[in-house]
């Protein structure tokens, strides 16, 4: 059987890892998808570095259109990133019939359903397990290993760049910044690390699961997102002393208002598996309801991560490459006539729990005044930590850190208490509020 064509748009470190896996591991493949898989045509602006990494026997063009003109062309791989051009030639790519494999996280986030909706008009497929936690095959998990489960919610570790520097910060107590630019330094940080570091790049790839776990569209612009420039070393020793670790998760639950969506540093209890993940590594934490809460780890970024889901696309398109469309995997794993409108909650309507850090006067009366007020909002404590003055600011100290630990309550309210406690005289600085998960 002649072997299913590809062409790539973009040969960078994705691109050049697709490639020498694809020939690496060509016979391991062959056997698997029951015909061959060749890269035939490449489109790269640097066709000279392009062809380099190729080979002769491989054609290359500057012309991304040249590679979707190409009859020939079965799969598209579009490597190229962004919303502009990218969403051009998916478009055009799907109009001319061809089936497209994609690593473009931001692209689908934020026009998926446009995308999908040309994609089932045209019975074509488009496979993006590499837009979502690199090498971790979470997006199959999903839409078919977990598909007889109403998911609960799932959290995750899904940029690798806030997760080394969480970890670096932890380990070493060195402050945010301080970390960033080590991270730059080392690679794992870009030179405008504004993606991730602000948590939008976790942001797209949790309205990804978001759609696929719950049959909703992809609504990203309704994703409540934070990042982690804000939080301090200090804030990070005393969620230890507590029990707890501080990562930024992914979250997206359903509740019987409607759908939560949210990025944002969490703590998270020390014993959970999840808050062991360490250095630039993902994980991602599914609870369904017959199979309980189940997690997959492993590398979120680099060339050869990437590229083995990637492959995997472009195995799963060769073995369905001539079957009904209407009998294959949905793009959002629900048949798009059963795609659900469920709401995406506002923020200020989610429920969960606070961890608060205030800097406070060393006098009579202060916790006081602040757990009233807590307390005439309806917000209780679970737990509580106060440092002594001199602990924090040196001998002879007027302030100190009061340390509280909140149970569940309705984000709105936590809102309000905040605006409260931070017109108090005796709070003399901006209060610092961190969510809680359990995940339990």
């Amino acid at each position: 059987m002649k072997s299913i064509q590809v062409g790539l748009l973009g040969i960078g470190t994705v691109g050049g890892g697709v490639f020498n896996v694809l020939q690496r591991n060509q016979e391991e493949i062959l056997r698997r998808a029951g015909r061959g898989i060749e890269i035939t045509m490449v489109a790269d602006l640097d066709t000279a570095r392009a062809q380099a990494v190729v080979g002769s026997s491989v054609q290359v063009v500057a012309d991304a259109r040249a590679v979707i003109a190409n009859p020939e062309i079965d799969i598209v791989v579009e490597l190229i990133g962004g919303y502009g051009i990218a969403r051009q030639l998916v478009m055009e790519a799907i109009e001319a019939g061809k089936h497209v494999v994609t690593a473009n996280k931001a692209l689908l986030a934020v026009h998926g359903t446009e995308i999908f909706a040309a994609a089932h008009r045209k019975g074509v497929m488009v496979a993006f397990e590499a837009a979502v936690a690199g090498g971790i095959p979470i997006i199959k998990s999903l839409r078919e290993g977990l598909t007889a489960n109403r998911i609960e919610w799932i959290a995750g570790i899904i940029n690798g760049t806030t997760n080394f520097i969480l970890s670096e910060m932890r380990d070493k107590g060195l402050d945010f910044e301080v970390v960033l630019k080590e991270a730059q330094r080392l690679g794992y940080a870009e030179a405008d690390p504004t993606f991730d570091i602000e948590g939008v790049d976790a942001a797209h790839k949790a309205a990804l699961m978001s759609a696929i776990a719950f049959g909703i569209p992809v609504q990203f612009d309704k994703a409540y997102v934070e990042g982690i420039t804000q939080l301090a070393a200090q804030d990070i020793k005393y969620a230890e002393k507590l029990g707890y670790r501080i990562k930024l998760l992914g979250i997206t639950k359903k509740t019987a208002k409607g759908i939560e969506l949210r990025v944002h540093p969490c703590l998270v209890p020390v014993k959970r598996l999840i808050a062991n993940v360490e250095g630039a590594m993902n994980a991602v934490m599914v609870h369904g309801d017959a199979v309980g809460t189940t997690m997959y780890y492993g590398k979120g970024a680099g060339s050869e991560p990437t590229a083995s889901a990637v492959i995997a696309d472009l195995v799963d398109i060769t073995r369905l490459h001539t079957s009904d469309p209407l009998h294959r995997v949905p793009h959002l794993a629900f048949q798009p006539d059963a795609m659900s409108d469920t709401p995406v909650l506002a923020m200020g309507d989610v429920v969960t729990s606070y961890y608060l850090r205030l800097k406070v006067a060393d006098q009579a009366g202060v916790l006081a005044k602040v757990t009233g007020i807590l307390a005439e909002a309806g917000i209780s404590i679970d737990a509580m930590l106060q440092r002594e003055a001199d602990e924090v600011g040196g001998e002879g100290s007027t302030q100190t850190d009061l340390i509280i630990l909140t149970h569940d309550c309705v984000e709105a309210k936590m809102n309000a208490a905040l605006a409260q406690m931070q017109a108090l005289p005796t709070v003399l600085a901006p209060i610092t509020r961190i969510r809680k998960e359990e995940l339990a």
